[in-house]
């Protein structure tokens, strides 16, 4: 059997309620908007497609992909100085630039002393080279050397014959 307290109150414990249907409703306050801090989950994942209405031309460009800059990997020394290239109304005046050019001129002393150079140094001289040469030719301008340097059969019979033996005893 189970144990009841005594009390010195008779009848109920505690006071009825009204029932239901008779019940006031609680006075509720206004639902107020929470202000929002931040941006809506999965935004990150998901980019905004707000303004595509408004750029009906313009292609959808997502906001996640970064700059197109290309980055440099290797880290060089000596800092890249862009110049400008020098443009020539004809191609004299481009022949004489290249024939006037000072590290041209330094880097061919340094070829015909058989010193090395570096790999710029010789895409350098090699480019200006070639450009050189076909200036020559679109000029019309022969080079020197080349005439000294393959004389033709007939004149080295002609200096073969002329030689007095004579002289040699």
């Amino acid at each position: 059997m189970p144990r009841k307290k005594k009390s010195r109150k008779i009848g109920q414990i505690g006071t009825p309620l009204a029932p239901k249907v008779k019940r006031k409703p609680a006075a509720t306050a206004p639902k107020r908007n929470k202000k929002t801090l931040g941006k809506p989950s999965g935004t990150r994942n998901n980019p905004e497609q707000t303004s595509t209405s408004n750029k009906q031309g313009k292609s959808i460009k997502d906001p996640r992909i970064g700059s197109k800059k290309p980055i440099p990997l290797i880290i060089d020394d000596a800092p890249r100085v862009k110049t400008a290239k020098p443009k020539f109304f004809s191609p004299a005046q481009e022949l004489e630039s290249i024939e006037q050019n000072e590290r041209f001129g330094l880097l061919l002393e340094k070829l015909d002393a058989d010193e090395s150079l570096s790999k710029e140094e010789r895409i350098f001289v090699n480019k200006l080279t070639a450009r050189h040469q076909e200036l020559c030719d679109l000029l019309g301008i022969a080079n020197e050397d080349d005439s000294a340097a393959d004389p033709s059969e007939d004149d080295l019979y002609a200096q073969f014959e002329s030689i007095d033996i004579n002289k040699f005893k």
